[in-house]
């Protein structure tokens, strides 16, 4: 607002010195144009006096009435002229003053001494000494053209400083144009310098961060050190961006909770299975065949029930011992991931090869997850891949576990494709981990996990 103000009254006050300077040429030109009506109207009366001085002359010299006809006209035309002349210098009254004497010097030369002699000569030429007439005539002209002289010079010299004051008027018109345009350039540029610096800059580095945001940057920030409405948005947005972020990290706390909740459920049933329902049905098992053995020999139908209960007992009791092994392997509780992930692939139906280079045991939710990374892709390649082997292979690098599974399958596998890729991807994220699948058709799946391992990491500890 400031700016703008003060541009426009640089604007105003430019275009106000040029309108006075062009209000005041006008009137030096309306000054100009009059000074030189007076002047010509001065010459006009002065050629009408000396018109009567040489027609009175010559008609006394001739007594030819054919002088008299300037003398007559001049006569005639010489007290509007007087006028026109005190009218145009109406406005000055030194010079109106000089206008007024000449009318009346003129008027006297006429009446008291022009038109008498002339009268004279007309009725007897004789009488009348021309000499003497021309002398007087030649003293009376005299004065009258010194008057002239006067007024002539003095408005000369009033043409000369009008024109001088135009020209300064001039020169203050350019100068104010000068001056109003440079500095309108200036302050348009200081202006644009304004707009850019204090504007537009921190909106786009505002609207910067925002793609920074958007893309997963929820550290993006912005200096929140604008004023106005600018400041507004800076501080705005960056209470939004702390907001998203803290319900981002909300949310994946709560995604780690829900994940750890899930495998210590899984735990418990696989502990109860095992303590609790296996351990029955080793009982049950084993008092049959107790049975068994004490049937008589006259009854072999009662042994071959028993014997067959028995061995349908153990068949579920190997059944629920796989069961027990997918809802939570004991082998990992109790000897880490190496040979949790050596176990899987002897039970998988496709030769597979294990490669694992962890020097000590993991963080609990970090072996569980490869765990699982692991057996649902051995499950997928199964089912899908056609393969002929598979190869495994997990290491620690660089602060992180690396776990990779490959086939030679026929590929074409993706993480939206199925609910298995699609729950690994929920529990590696929600450990703050990547993981990529790369599946052309026709060359295999090759499929790529990192966990982070430090244990000081909030997201493991509150797991």
């Amino acid at each position: 607002m400031i700016a703008s103000g003060l541009l426009a009254v640089t604007i105003g006050a430019t275009f106000a010195v040029l309108l006075s300077s062009v209000a005041d040429l006008r009137e030096m030109e309306h000054r100009a144009q009059q000074s030189e009506d007076v002047l010509v109207a001065a010459n006009r009366l002065e050629r009408l006096v000396v018109d009567l001085e040489t027609g009175q002359r010559g008609f006394l010299l001739t007594g030819s009435d054919q002088y008299l006809q300037p003398w007559l006209q001049a006569r005639t035309a010489f007290p509007q002229q007087a006028t026109t002349l005190e009218r145009l210098v109406a406005g000055n009254a030194e010079q109106h003053s000089r206008a007024e004497n000449l009318a009346q010097a003129g008027a006297s030369y006429l009446k008291d001494y022009s038109e008498p002699l002339i009268a004279a000569a007309q009725q007897d030429r004789t009488s009348v000494d021309v000499v003497a007439a021309t002398e007087e005539d030649e003293r009376r002209v005299a004065a009258m053209r010194t008057q002239f002289d006067q007024l002539l010079a003095v408005e000369d010299q009033l043409a000369i400083a009008r024109q001088d004051k135009a020209d300064d008027v001039a020169r203050r018109a350019i100068v104010a144009a000068a001056a109003g345009l440079t500095g309108s350039v200036l302050l348009v540029a200081l202006f644009t310098w304004y707009l850019n610096w204090r504007i537009l800059r921190p909106v786009r580095r505002t609207a910067a961060m925002a793609g920074r945001l958007a893309a997963g940057d929820l550290g993006a920030r912005v200096p929140d050190r604008g004023v106005g409405e600018i400041g507004v948005l800076q501080r705005s947005f960056n209470t939004m961006a702390a907001a998203v972020e803290q319900g981002l990290r909300e949310l994946a706390r709560s995604r780690v909770r829900i994940v750890a909740a899930a495998d210590r459920a899984r735990q418990r049933i696989e502990r109860d299975l095992h303590d609790g329902t296996q351990q029955r049905l080793v009982s049950l098992a084993l008092q049959l065949r107790a049975g068994e053995a004490v049937v008589p020999p006259e009854q072999p139908e009662v042994r071959a029930q028993l014997a067959n209960a028995a061995d349908e007992l153990t068949t579920a009791l190997d059944e629920l011992r796989e069961l027990s092994r997918g809802i939570h392997p004991a082998i990992l509780t109790e000897g880490g991931l190496g040979p949790a992930l050596k176990a899987l692939a002897r039970r998988s139906p496709i030769p597979a090869e294990v490669a694992v280079d962890v020097p000590a045991r993991l963080a609990g939710p970090v072996e569980v997850c490869a765990y699982y990374v692991v057996s649902e892709a051995l499950a997928n390649t199964a089912k899908h891949a056609g393969a002929s082997a598979v190869w495994i292979d997990a290491r620690v690098s660089e602060g992180r576990l690396c776990v990779s599974v490959r086939d030679n399958g026929s590929g074409g596998a993706a993480p939206d494709r199925g609910s298995g890729l699609t729950g690994l991807v929920d529990r590696v994220e929600a450990l703050d981990g990547t993981i990529s699948v790369t599946s052309p058709v026709g060359v295999g799946t090759t499929l790529l996990v990192g966990l982070p391992l430090d244990p000081h990491d909030d997201q493991l500890r509150s797991a």
